[in-house]
């Protein structure tokens, strides 16, 4: 992007979106209120918080890959207790600081998962795309720390406390926050994201849903564990903003100010993809990014997006997106480098992919199946 472009400041970004977001009936605010504060988000169980708990998710994110040259095991082991006292505000390097609804999701690098097993799920790194400028330092990695939180401080104060540990050296880190919470069903929002447009409405939501394409059914190592893919997207806001309403919306497939679809229905419906006007058009362009990226069209899976908007280094998006099999990544990326007209708004300038590790707890050390200590 032209850096003679008029950008906004990263307070005036993140106060725009907080204001929004309490305007749409979201909870959390950059000060949150002592009286009204989230409490805490359960981090033991069958999988890691911070992917479908809480469903909505908190209003800021940041996300840390770091390189590792000591053994996994025991590295992970204590960074599984480092997170328990953080999320549960038990850690004084939380400077006094509430931990309110902080989660950390904590996943590992194709390298370390290919030390044990070549074959494992997560063990295939993500091949070089189109339209990507991506330094060497911010591809990949072999850990990565999402922390999301409603209070902006807590994230990189708490990433401080977890990567404190010899060993362990940061390779890069983005911060991103979410627009105001739109509903779309059954207590499921989406947020706008820097192009205007609602985000991530279509994913695995149900349970049955999340079984079939979110959560690893195995092999035991990794059961109840995702593939994780971060991908730090420049967007060229100024282009895209001075294309006309319809214009925007055609590149999308969906109504700018609604959501729904172009060939109708309510935010929550599936666009239908063979809907034509009466002199034989398609309501969904050929090159919408709706069709483009659709299950149906791509041959794959869904993936789960929880993406977040970001105003630095430049206007773009944060891509986060959990799915079972890195092919519904690749697939949906190759859909769309084939003919998406999203896509020549977007330059990659970091990426990487993760196996999320299970669940775990005080018994059950975070990792300990996959690399004994």
């Amino acid at each position: 992007m032209n850096s003679a472009e008029r950008r906004p400041s990263r307070r005036a970004f993140l106060g725009a979106a907080v204001t929004a977001g309490l305007a749409a009936g979201c909870h959390a605010a950059p000060v949150p209120d002592a009286g009204n504060r989230p409490g805490p988000i359960p981090h033991t169980g069958a999988h890691q918080a911070g992917i479908v708990a809480p469903q909505q998710p908190q209003s800021h994110l940041l996300v840390v890959t770091a390189d590792v040259s000591v053994a996994p095991g025991p590295l992970l082991a204590e960074l599984g207790r480092r997170v328990l006292a953080v999320t549960a505000g038990k850690d004084e390097r939380l400077l006094g600081l509430p931990a309110g609804d902080l989660t950390v999701t904590v996943g590992v690098g194709p390298r370390l998962v290919q030390a044990v097993d070549p074959h494992l799920p997560g063990a295939k790194d993500l091949p070089p795309a189109a339209r990507e400028a991506i330094a060497p330092a911010d591809r990949g990695g072999d850990l990565l720390l999402q922390l999301c939180a409603g209070d902006p401080l807590v994230p990189p104060i708490a990433a401080a406390a977890l990567l404190a540990t010899p060993g362990v050296r940061e390779r890069w880190r983005q911060s991103g926050a979410r627009g105001p919470h739109i509903p779309v069903s059954d207590g499921q929002t989406a947020p706008r994201n820097v192009l205007g447009f609602v985000d991530g409405i279509v994913g695995p939501r149900t349970p049955a849903e999340q079984q079939r394409d979110l959560w690893l059914a195995g092999p035991a190592p990794v059961a109840g564990g995702t593939i994780a893919v971060v991908r730090r997207m420049v967007l060229d806001v100024a282009r895209f903003a001075a294309l006309p309403v319809a214009e925007q919306e055609a590149v999308f497939g969906r109504r700018r100010d609604t959501g729904v679809p172009l060939s109708g229905g309510s935010i929550a419906d599936g666009p239908e993809l063979g809907a034509k006007t009466p002199d034989g058009r398609y309501l969904v362009p050929a090159g919408a990014h709706v069709r483009r990226a659709h299950a149906n069209v791509v041959g794959a899976g869904l993936m789960l997006r929880r993406s977040y908007s970001m105003d630095a280094p430049a206007p773009g998006l944060l891509f986060v997106s959990f799915q079972n099999d890195l092919h519904t990544f690749t697939a949906t990326l190759a859909s769309m480098e084939a003919a998406d007209a999203l896509l020549p708004f977007t330059t990659t300038t970091a990426s990487g992919t993760f196996l999320v590790l299970p669940g775990f707890d005080e018994r059950r050390p975070l990792g300990s199946i996959l690399f004994p200590s």
